[in-house]
This record gives C-alpha cells, sequence and structure tokens, in this order.
C-alpha cells in the first residue's frame, strides 16, 4: 500500500496496516495487472521483432532485384558493344 501511494505521489502520507484479507486482494490485484502488462509489453516487443524482420526480408529482396537488373544491364551492354564492334 506504501509503494502503490508513493507512486501516486503522496509522499510521506500515512498508511494504516492492511488487514489480511485487504492486503492478500490487493496483492492478487497488483500481481495481476503486473501480468496483463509483461504480457501486452512481451506482445508488443514480438510485434515489433516480426515486422522488423519482415522489413529486412523485403529490403533483402529489393537490394537482390536490384543486383540482378544491374547484371542484366552489364550484359546488354557488353553486347551492344559486341554488335557495334562487328559492324564498325
Amino acid at each position: 500500500m506504501r509503494t502503490k501511494m508513493r507512486l501516486l505521489g503522496f509522499r510521506g502520507a500515512a498508511v494504516k496496516p492492511l488487514n489480511e484479507e485487504a492486503a492478500a486482494e490487493l496483492g492478487a490485484e497488483l500481481l495481476g495487472e503486473a501480468l496483463v502488462f509483461g504480457v501486452g509489453g512481451l506482445c508488443l516487443y514480438l510485434e515489433y521483432l516480426r515486422q522488423a524482420g519482415q522489413s529486412r526480408r523485403r529490403e533483402e529482396q529489393l537490394e537482390q532485384s536490384l543486383a540482378e537488373l544491374r547484371d542484366g544491364l552489364e550484359r546488354l551492354r557488353g553486347e551492344l558493344e559486341r554488335l557495334r564492334g562487328g559492324h564498325g
């Protein structure tokens, strides 16, 4: 309860002790909230990793396509030079 009061901004406020049942209920509530936030955070992190992986794969595919286009262009230039040389 003191921690909760500190989180809410109440410094040095007097907190009377909770009975055992209320303390257990508050503890279970805090544990449940921590679990929900933890699972939510994990889901966000995993989604970020998935998106980053997709982006990286997409970039690799674009790089590969660009390299293939460059190779094709070089082959065409070579063929053009060969044809020009044969008729010149």
